[in-house]
């Protein structure tokens, strides 16, 4: 008897090796994408501007980065005794307001160059409700506890979205036209909206994303139906019964890696998590001949595949 629904999925084309160039962009649930990516030393790059939900902030991200915005004490303010802008997460707050500004445009340069180098863009979405600013009338990438009063809250439509992500298609393909554009959306239910809002929010972001992928030939990888379908039990989320927790996320990284990872890949992810395995490891004794040898053996093993494949542990 089967008491699951497993979705079917086929091997991509344009797989990821080691030669790629990733950038992930989006919700928290491409941090847990990244993490994974980053402890197999691939090339990666996460969030720049810190964790984004709405693809109106994204949006934003690619179009500053691509046109090389530069960020002044304008794009800037103070609150609670920290600088904040609004096109970042609180990661890049900071309570030195020139500290700010440089993070935020030495991150427009990283993600600049990262969108003319990469081999494969992820971008995950999270919500279509957004956060519009009355004063200035932008939609926000993050409040940054600012007085909810400031803001209207708005449910993106379909075809808002669909514009935004066509946009996002069509500068990035521009400067890169060979890159492959993979998005998802998120396994997260924002549950604070309600949970039908929840269900409206999701639904537009699917209907969304098909209607770009119909135009554009980007890619499709479904996290959130693996959530929703797959491993549809309340054990697979944390205490807060919203997030995946770690079983829920090693699943859909499975799901991923067997779709998305090249072959030739499968023995070298093998012998560096061997690597970082022994990395953490604690031993009983440091000072005994054994480990010495362990880590003697270990050290030729990275000093072998950092030559091998250019990375650094």
């Amino acid at each position: 008897m089967n008491f699951r629904t497993n979705i079917q999925l086929q091997k991509e084309e344009n797989q990821i090796d080691y030669a790629s160039k990733l950038l992930l962009i989006g919700s928290c649930f491409s941090e847990n994408i990244s993490k994974k990516l980053a402890y197999y030393k691939f090339d990666v790059a996460s969030n720049p501007f810190g964790i984004l939900f709405n693809p109106k902030a994204i949006e934003t991200l690619i179009l500053n980065s691509l046109n090389e915005k530069e960020y002044t004490e304008k794009d800037v303010f103070l609150l609670n005794g920290r600088w904040h802008c609004f096109d970042a997460h609180s990661d890049l707050s900071a309570t030195d307001k020139n500290e700010l500004l440089q993070n935020l445009n030495l991150a427009v340069k990283s993600t600049n160059k990262r969108l003319k180098e990469a081999t494969h863009i992820l971008i995950t979405l999270g919500t279509s409700f957004t956060y519009r600013f009355i004063e200035t009338n932008a939609i926000v990438g993050n409040c940054h506890k600012v007085p909810q009063k400031k803001f209207a809250k708005e449910l993106l439509s379909v075809d808002e979205i669909s514009d935004s992500l066509k946009n996002i298609c069509h500068q990035i393909l521009a400067i890169n036209p060979k890159v492959t554009v993979v998005f998802t959306v998120s396994p997260v239910r924002h549950i604070k909206d309600g949970f039908v809002e929840n269900s409206l929010s999701k639904a537009h972001l699917i209907s969304a994303i098909h209607e770009t992928l119909s135009v554009f030939n980007g890619k499709y990888f479904p996290s959130y139906e693996m959530m929703m379908d797959d491993l549809r039990d309340y054990r697979f989320y944390k205490s807060d019964m919203i997030h995946p927790n770690e079983t829920a996320i090693n699943y859909i990284w499975e799901n991923f890696k067997d779709v998305w990872m090249a072959e030739n890949t499968a023995s070298i992810m093998k012998q560096v998590d061997s690597i970082q395995k022994g990395l953490a490891h604690k031993p009983f004794n440091p000072d005994s001949e054994q480990h010495k040898a362990f880590l003697a053996d270990l050290q030729q093993k990275i000093l072998v595949l950092e030559k091998k494949l250019r990375i650094q542990f």
